[in-house]
């Protein structure tokens, strides 16, 4: 596949200068810097020495005091809480933070994750249910919630209170919880609005220990699943995310929970100088597997375990979930392949819609990124899943794909997600319609260019600029990610003195 080559402008050569000068960098480091919105010698300070102490007061999200009140009350009355999340990586973990931080000061406190299959995304009509049958009044839900308008007013009728705590975007109504912690809500000040459902999680403990005049240190040891939910979930690694990454990290290397120390193990990262790569590419595909194939609980289960051994047990269930994972979207893979190569029409399309009723449900947003890698067009798959389609679609760079499933929501029963990702559902007979639409949509709105993969440059640099200082002050840009991409540099009239080869499983 063709690519374009693009060479990011370097900004104001006045600043980028007086950066260097300021820092006491190189030109090509300094531009790096201005390129991520940084411009003085505090700001370069602040993301060079990521500092704990730059978190943001968690009372500045709206209804922080309110959750915290109604967390209060439940301690002091003896409630049954329960924490509910969602089956992915950032859910789980979340979870896992929230009940371990609480399990402790509630007498009674257990935790819920939804099954994928038997009740999708998000807060469901059954987990209520179970809520209210086994006596719980409050429940905490983690990584969703926003949207659940209609699921809240039926938690109230049933006796079961909800603090939502939520960083995608809301819909046009807030649900009527007795709390809602989204950063992203309107008439929320909060500074950041990036958090991962986890970091969400953080903050609502952070706030607690700053209530009770608990140990502020202690949620730190918690950075550990923080940092996991942030690569996982793709979110920014800027602002506070960079901070809890960075920390994260270390807490990941130097004394990970046991939980994610078996994973570690599992996942073969017997090293120190753990990465954000290693995160995405081998610890989260291992916990979100869990949910993908059997229950995301059986993720929770590890990821708050005590014990060593049983953790060991557990951990090599989650990769054996794995390699069945890896195994089916494998197959599924190149079945969707195939149905496109075989089809003119589906190749001539500026958008790929996929359905097959018998595609398991667990992988099909790790098939529509595998299609988007390979074909490089807004890709939705679908599969049937109790008697509706349902599916995840992914999108090229720059094209908003939420706004594009928006446009279609009269054809949808739901859908949710962002920019780059998300998830919908419908009645099988809207599928036809919601082809076209979708597809006239995209053609209607894209750029021509956007379905060129971009290799994008952000700066030239000499041979001779590589210097141990050199090397050393562009480590310290880590840990890349979302917004702090590993920088990518060129250099002309290079010549191959003939010991130059290709590396890497296609190499």
């Amino acid at each position: 596949m063709n690519k374009n080559w693009v060479i990011k402008a370097p900004g104001s050569e006045e600043a980028i200068a007086s950066l260097a000068s300021e820092v006491g960098i190189d030109r090509p480091l300094a531009q790096l810097l201005t390129q991520r919105n940084i411009h003085t010698y505090q700001e370069a300070k602040d993301f060079f020495r990521p500092d704990l102490a730059n978190l943001h007061d968690p009372f500045l999200m709206k209804d922080m005091d309110v959750a915290i009140q109604r967390i209060q009350e439940a301690i002091q009355a003896g409630e049954k809480v329960m924490v509910y999340g969602d089956y992915d990586v950032d859910g789980t973990t979340a979870v896992a933070l929230v009940y371990s931080y609480f399990k402790d000061r509630f007498k009674d406190i257990d935790y819920y994750i939804p099954d994928r299959y038997d009740e999708g995304y998000g807060i469901s009509i059954k987990g209520i249910d179970y809520a209210a049958q086994h006596g719980f009044s409050l429940i905490i839900a983690l990584d969703c919630g926003i949207k659940a308008v209609d699921k809240i007013k039926y938690a109230s009728k049933k006796g079961v209170e909800f603090i939502i705590c939520d960083h995608h975007n809301p819909g046009a109504e807030i649900p009527d919880a007795v709390a809602v912690l989204d950063a992203k809500q309107e008439g929320c000040n909060y500074p950041f609005k990036d958090l991962s459902g986890c970091g969400v999680g953080l903050k609502l403990v952070q706030a607690y220990g700053i209530k009770a005049g608990l140990d502020a240190n202690k949620i730190y040891d918690y950075l550990d699943l923080v940092v996991v939910s942030i690569a996982s979930d793709i979110v920014p690694i800027t602002g506070e995310n960079r901070i809890m990454a960075h920390f994260g990290l270390k807490k990941l290397n130097d004394d990970p929970s046991i939980g994610l120390k078996a994973i570690k193990e599992v996942a073969g990262i017997d090293r120190k100088g753990i990465t954000i790569e290693d995160i995405v590419f081998k610890m989260g595909p291992r916990i979100n597997a869990a949910g993908r194939m059997e229950s995301g609980k059986k993720s929770v289960d590890l990821l708050v375990c005590e014990k060593a051994t049983d953790a060991q047990v557990m951990g090599k269930r989650i990769d054996n979930f794995n390699l069945d994972r890896r195994n089916i979207d494998t197959e599924i893979t190149r079945q969707a392949i195939d149905m496109i190569q075989s089809d003119e029409s589906l190749k001539e399309r500026n958008s790929t819609v996929l359905y097959n009723a018998e595609w398991h449900k667990g992988v099909i947003g790790i098939v529509a990124s595998r299609l988007l890698d390979h074909f490089y067009k807004p890709t939705v798959i679908l599969t049937k899943s109790n008697g509706l389609i349902t599916g995840s679609a992914r999108s090229v760079n720059g094209f908003d794909l939420y706004n594009a499933i928006e446009s279609c929501s009269d054809l949808l029963e739901n859908f949710g997600g962002h920019k780059y990702a998300a998830g919908l559902t419908m009645k099988v007979p809207n599928l036809p319609k919601f082809r076209e639409r979708f597809e006239k949509i995209v053609s209607d709105t894209i750029d021509p260019d956007q379905l060129i993969p971009v290799v994008e440059i952000d700066t030239e640099l000499q041979l001779t600029d590589i210097t141990e200082k050199f090397f050393r002050i562009l480590k310290q840009f880590e840990p890349f990610g979302p917004e702090n991409i590993s920088p990518v540099f060129l250099s002309e009239n290079v010549v191959d003195n003939g010991y130059g080869r290709t590396v890497g499983s296609n190499g």
